[in-house]
């Protein structure tokens, strides 16, 4: 079952997101996850199993610079994680289902994502979802 997230579903997010970003603090993960859906340009669901939640997406409109897209808004893919054991069973499907329907609700034509370049899983998933790579970057730093 694909549920969108509110308050009351926030502390399951929470630990699944501490899975998929460990060097996030629980609290600076559930004070975003309140803004993300408390907010108009983003969504997050949920997936549950009868042991219960196993997985999330969350999904925003971006106006910025989107590679590959025409349009703008367009819908992105920001973060998506299911548990392992519950891995190629649909569930990443049903969540970018869920966002990509929100996205076109919200008037977009366009769906994007990224993941780092040695995230070979993420790659695998996104290309099995229909996602077509569009550019490889490497980012840079410096302080100043």
């Amino acid at each position: 079952m694909i549920a969108r997230v509110d308050r009351s579903n926030i502390q399951d997010l929470a630990d699944l997101a501490l899975k998929l970003w460990p060097d996030s603090t629980r609290e600076e993960l559930e004070r975003d996850f309140d803004a993300y859906i408390s907010s108009s340009n983003d969504a997050v669901f949920i997936a549950r199993a009868e042991e219960g939640a196993v997985g999330f997406a969350h999904c925003s409109l971006r106006v910025d610079y989107v590679p590959g897209a025409e349009s703008s808004p367009a819908g992105y893919l920001e973060g998506i994680f299911v548990e392992n054991e519950h891995r190629r069973k649909g569930y990443a499907r049903t969540l970018v289902d869920a966002c990509e329907q929100w996205a076109k609700d919200k008037g977009c034509s366009d769906f994007a994502s990224d993941c780092l370049l040695d995230n070979h899983n993420s790659i695998e998933m996104h290309q099995h979802l229909g996602f077509t790579e569009v550019e490889r970057t490497v980012s840079f730093y410096k302080k100043l």
